[in-house]
């Protein structure tokens, strides 16, 4: 993760998946979706609500395309999100400031 900004060239447009999408604190849905095959996104956070924590850089393959061979090499953020735990689990006993944190990639998040 870096603290510095991308330096911006006025006229020069960024390819898709150059520049994240998200910034730390935004507030993100994680998609319900019901892919078939091979995915990285726990079922349990499926819909669930977090915020971005980090930004993982640099950006990496979309690891599900990879996995059937489609990617050809594009390349996408994974984002660290925290999601408060008495969100994923009914009647948790912990602290209510309790969250877990895991990194999502770009595809499966949404901005709420």
């Amino acid at each position: 993760m870096t603290d510095k900004a991308p330096r911006r060239i006025a006229g020069i447009v960024p390819a898709t998946g150059e520049r994240p999408i998200f910034e730390v604190g935004d507030r993100v849905r994680v998609m319900t979706r019901e892919p078939v095959g091979h995915y990285r996104v726990p079922t349990y956070l499926r819909g669930k609500v977090g915020v971005v924590d980090a930004v993982i850089e640099p950006a990496a393959v979309d690891n599900e395309e990879e996995a059937y061979g489609r990617n050809a090499g594009s390349r996408r953020h994974y984002y660290r999100i925290s999601v408060p735990m008495t969100s994923i689990w009914p009647g948790y006993a912990g602290s209510p400031r309790d969250d877990l944190r895991i990194e999502v990639f770009e595809t499966w998040l949404e901005r709420i």
